[in-house]
This record gives C-alpha cells, structure tokens and sequence, in this order.
C-alpha cells in the first residue's frame, strides 16, 4: 500500500509542477489562449495521483502484487501516462510559442501522443483484469 501511495505522491508533486508551468510558461510568453498545457496538471492528478490512491486502496485488502497482469499494469500503465504527458507538454509549448510545425513534425507530435494513448488504455485493461482476478480468488 505505501509504495502505491508514495507513486501517487510523485504523481502529485509532477501535477503540481505541470500547473505552475503552464501558469509561469504562459504569463511570460504573453500568451491568453487555450493550449494543452493547461491540461497536463488534470491529468496528471487523475491518470496519476487518484488513480493510485485507489489502488493503494485495493492493495489494502487483496494481494494485488502477487498476479502477474498486474506487475505488468504497473510498468505499462506508468510508460503511458508518462508518454501521453509528455507530449502534451511538448504541444503545448508549440502553441504557446507559436511554433510553426511542419507536417511531419505536427503528425510525429500526434502520432508518438497517439501511442502514449494506447499504452494508457492497455494498462487500464491490465488493471481491470487484475482486479477481476483477485475478485475472483476471493469468491
């Protein structure tokens, strides 16, 4: 349970430092518009801090370290909230700088997002069949 807590301590410190980012980045280059940046710091707290407080929760009354899928969830899931938020700053200082992409660079940035995605929505599986597991094992 605590080493679930202390990954969504780092989670929140990485939200909290994302928000004053994005606050600081914005106010200095003059920019009111809407960018993604504006997002990381959500993201951050959901996908990461309130997503392994739950967990740390279930760690708490099942074994959830002992199933496999849900060793891999941890290594998966982490790789892609860690992608995804990564290039969601990388957009974002684009659009708060103004910086004029070219195709390719517009399509790697949303691609390489796009694989950040998948690996999300594939360690939230493993997440779901590893608590379906230990439901499984209690019954």
């Amino acid at each position: 349970m605590k080493k679930y807590l202390n990954v969504s301590l780092i989670y929140a410190i990485a939200a909290m430092v994302g928000g004053v980012f994005y606050r600081e980045f914005t106010k200095i280059n003059g920019f009111d518009g809407v960018t993604l940046l504006g997002k990381v710091h959500t993201h951050l707290f959901i996908l990461g801090m309130l997503v392994f407080i739950v967990i740390s929760l279930f760690a708490a009354h099942n074994k959830l370290e002992e199933i496999k899928l849900f060793r891999i969830f941890l290594w998966v899931y982490n790789s892609g909230v860690i992608l995804t938020t990564i290039m969601m700053v990388v957009r974002g200082i684009t659009e708060v700088l103004g910086t004029s992409l070219s195709k390719g660079a517009n399509a790697a940035i949303s691609g390489i997002a796009g694989i950040g995605h998948m690996i999300l929505g594939a360690g939230i599986i493993l997440l779901i069949l590893s608590l379906k597991k230990t439901a499984k094992k209690q019954e």
